[in-house]
């Protein structure tokens, strides 16, 4: 029987972000595998977690995934929370990770099978001016994208101001629309930064067909909230992003209040909690667009999931011909999936498919590094 004999971290700074890469080794010498946390800017957080779940997972069988899942959620009896399922996410990716590597079949052929031969992505496009939205999206369409989302920059330098960031946007989006034309699918990111009346007057103020989805408008934990906020504009929401469970996304898939499930693998549970929210989603006819700010470790995933999923919109790209963010560096991942335009093609190699470069990581200390905290005039706080 093969069994789980270390589980290592590594926190380390690539390029211009945090990362938390996890390794899982066993007693056979070439099985080992990958995975990596979604909990950006807490990484330390989630370091502790996995060292938790390390004091019993080590000498477990690492096929019995589903298993040790169970286990990690129910082991203690304060069950779930982001920084748990953040660890938890790592360590069942890396195992499934390992699985494939000892079956000798890519992931996607553990999750049910492949179904597609390619993911198409849509490109994040960040921005501060109307020229500078402009001029990014004619050159993601001549990429060869063709679904963009917007999220307007704001690094925490100067104030958020609600209402004067929606007074440009009213005048912008429609210019961009019809540059763009009507294939061109156009999603709006507001990052939790807006109020129930600020959504509702932005959305009346826009024409219709501007805008194809609108993504995290408002905070997530009331439902109830956001079930009112659904009936009061007329575009699809995509959310999810931040949804540490199953349970997190039920009433949102429940009472069809998404129309996009923004599933996060690295944060969700892994893939054995992905794969069960994706189930649901296509209970109510919704389609999954996964979150994927990370790195490679995360597409990978992420590549496989959606590959042994049918309910399939978009993949999210932060790293195109305008918003390279340099987490894919090949110095850390020298094997890794590779963008093709805008898709990937469905990997064929056992595992993953993604190596990470330990030796380099360990050379290096990490360096903490916190999320903008955004501030409105009066010097209140507001959501990154």
């Amino acid at each position: 029987m093969i069994k789980i004999t270390a589980i290592k971290t590594f926190p380390v700074r690539i390029e211009n972000g945090n990362q938390l890469i996890i390794k899982i080794e066993t007693d056979q010498k070439d099985i080992y595998g990958w995975g990596a946390s979604g909990l950006s800017g807490r990484e330390l957080a989630v370091v502790g977690a996995v060292k938790h779940y390390a004091n019993f997972i080590i000498g477990k069988d690492p096929r019995r995934i589903g298993a040790l899942w169970q286990q990690m959620y129910r082991s203690q009896y304060f069950e779930g929370g982001r920084v748990l399922t953040a660890a938890i996410s790592a360590i069942d990716i890396a195992l499934h990770d390992i699985k494939g590597k000892l079956f000798e079949v890519p992931v996607y052929e553990l999750l049910g099978g492949k179904q597609r031969e390619f993911i198409e992505c849509f490109a994040s496009l960040k921005f501060d001016s109307k020229e500078e939205l402009i001029s990014k999206a004619h050159t993601l369409k001549k990429a060869g994208f063709t679904a963009i989302r917007l999220y307007e920059a704001s690094e925490g330098a100067a104030p958020f101001v609600a209402r004067e960031s929606m007074a440009n946007l009213v005048d912008w989006l429609p210019v961009l629309r019809k540059e763009m034309g009507n294939v061109m699918t156009i999603g709006l990111d507001y990052h939790h930064r807006l109020t129930v009346s600020e959504v509702t007057t932005f959305m009346n103020r826009i024409p219709a067909g501007t805008i194809d989805f609108l993504e995290e408008p408002i905070r997530d934990e009331n439902p109830q909230v956001y079930q009112q906020l659904r009936q009061m504009i007329n575009v699809p929401l995509a959310l999810g992003e931040e949804f540490a469970s199953k349970w997190q996304f039920w009433p949102y898939i429940k009472d069809s209040i998404t129309q996009y499930a923004r599933i996060d693998v690295c944060n969700v549970g892994g893939l054995t909690e992905a794969m069960k929210v994706v189930a649901m989603a296509e209970t109510n006819y919704i389609d999954v667009m996964p979150h994927n700010p990370l790195g490679p470790i995360c597409t990978a995933a992420t590549i496989h999931m959606l590959a042994a999923s049918s309910n399939v919109a978009w993949l999210e790209e932060i790293n195109t011909p305008v918003e390279w963010c340099g987490t894919n560096s090949e110095k850390f991942y020298p094997v890794q999936p590779k963008l093709e335009g805008a898709r990937y093609k469905i990997p064929e190699t056992p595992g993953l498919g993604v190596e990470f470069n330990e030796d380099l990581a360990s050379e290096l200390s990490f360096e903490m590094k916190e999320t903008p905290h955004l501030f409105k005039k009066d010097g209140s706080f507001t959501n990154w």
